[in-house]
């Protein structure tokens, strides 16, 4: 199982034991978390078990040479920042691996102690920036899945509501009673079938129209009266042309941010 940790962890890859403690003692200076191998098989075992940001191998080992440890690394763990170091005689076996993009850096033996500790600070820079552009892509995909899935819920929702208005819409049209809703600036929004059939003016319709043209000053009194927070039970009269009446002016806003009333007519010989 993979250890995760924060700090920056480095493993030393070389045969010599020697160069492993030289240079261990060099980068241990610079607080990284220090891991070393023998050789490619058995940094790739701890490769199994440790997550590591970046690899200092030697080329020139036995059973399988640098080259070939970090081109196989590479293909199980690319997310490492891979060096190699080696002779300039061995140059022309780096290079390819260079090209293919298996090796971040070639640094040659003798190092330079100064060189070699600003390439591995280096690397590892290159690392967690990769590391950082990782969560920031997965973050980005996270968002962009989040806001394509509210996007179908919205939708979702929206013909829900759809649905719901054309259902309440439905019931309004089929009450017996008229039905008119208007709001704090006495312009009527909502009238129902038989609303237009008892009020509807000779010119048009009732959507749109201000409430001093269809109903009696003493109605829209009652209604200015419920709006301003006095509570009117009904209103009864004689509406014009159609006979006495009784109307049910109910404010809106208790359980919305709707503003104004709903007025329901009821013929006297109806009742409530």
């Amino acid at each position: 199982m993979l250890m995760d940790v924060n700090e920056r962890t480095l493993l030393l890859v070389d045969d010599e034991e020697n160069i492993l403690r030289a240079l261990k003692r060099l980068c241990r200076r610079d607080g990284y978390r220090i891991l070393t191998a023998g050789g490619g098989k058995e940094g790739l075992a701890i490769l199994k078990e440790q997550r590591v940001g970046v690899i200092v191998s030697d080329q020139r080992m036995p059973e399988m040479s640098g080259v070939e440890f970090l081109s196989e690394v590479k293909e199980l763990y690319p997310e490492t920042i891979r060096i190699v170091l080696s002779g300039y005689t061995e140059l022309g076996s780096v290079t390819d691996a260079i090209n293919r993009g298996s090796i971040y850096k070639f640094l040659t033996k003798p190092w330079d102690d100064v060189l070699l500790r600003e390439n591995i600070k280096e690397a590892f820079r290159s690392h967690e920036l990769m590391r950082e552009n990782e969560r920031l892509t997965a973050e980005l995909q996270h968002a962009n899945e989040s806001l394509i899935q509210a996007n179908i819920d919205l939708k979702k929702y929206a013909m829900l509501n759809f649905k719901l208005l054309q259902v309440s819409q439905e019931v309004l049209e089929s009450l017996p009673v008229g039905v008119i809703g208007m709001g704090d600036d006495n312009i009527i929004a909502v009238a129902n079938k038989r609303a237009h059939e008892l009020l509807s003016p000779a010119a048009g319709g009732l959507i749109g129209v201000s409430s001093d043209e269809v109903l009696s000053p003493q109605l829209n009194k009652f209604c200015r009266m419920e709006m301003n927070g006095e509570k009117i039970k009904h209103w009864e009269g004689e509406l014009q042309g159609v006979g006495e009446m009784k109307v049910v002016v109910s404010r809106m806003g208790q359980s919305s941010i709707s503003k104004g009333v709903v007025l329901a007519f009821i013929p006297m010989e109806e009742g409530i």
